[in-house]
């Protein structure tokens, strides 16, 4: 049976402090349009608040969360135990995107380790939290990060990174607006 709560607790912030990866989750407003699911790892989540939490995000295939996020706000975040006992926790709020060189980005920018591969920060406020068991949830073993993000990004450059993002980071996959491609 799931606990809710609606701000963040040590036992919680504990609770997250020992995963390696969550889960985001966003979808647009149409009922036609695709749900995000997408898993984020290499230490770029941030609590920023009991109840704003955040996280960095850098360049990758596609920026649907941004494009979602844009349009509604809403967003879910998800950790789950793969080693240790299981559980759940799920994280419910609305979250706006952050941009590099605004306002914003000085007053968040500093919780993390900015790359030169960081496309912008999503910043979240937490209406929600809710604990289930997670007993389906199989046993893994940590192995490592991986590097893989910073050996594309350093091969691509600055100048083939903004090319990147321009060719696949403007628009969703539903043809919706993304923070950048607002810019």
């Amino acid at each position: 049976m799931g606990t809710f709560s609606n701000t963040i607790t040590s036992a919680h912030k504990k609770f997250v402090d020992k995963q390696h990866m969550f889960f985001v989750s966003t979808a647009p407003l149409n009922s036609e349009g695709h749900v995000n699911l997408s898993p984020k790892g290499l230490d770029c989540f941030r609590f920023l608040s009991d109840t704003e939490v955040g996280y960095m995000d850098l360049i990758s295939s596609g920026n649907e969360t941004s494009a979602h996020i844009l349009e509604n706000g809403r967003i879910t975040l998800m950790f789950c135990s793969f080693e240790g006992p299981p559980s759940i926790l799920r994280l419910y709020g609305k979250a706006i995107t952050v941009l590099p060189e605004t306002e914003l980005w000085d007053k968040y920018a500093p919780h993390f380790t900015i790359h030169p591969s960081t496309r912008q920060l999503i910043v979240a406020d937490i209406s929600l939290v809710q604990t289930s068991c997670g007993w389906g949830v199989p046993l893994y073993d940590y192995v490592g990060e991986r590097d893989t993000h910073f050996k594309w990004a350093d091969k691509l450059g600055q100048d083939g990174l903004q090319e990147y993002v321009k060719e696949n980071n403007l628009v969703s996959l539903d043809g919706l607006p993304t923070s950048l491609g607002l810019k």
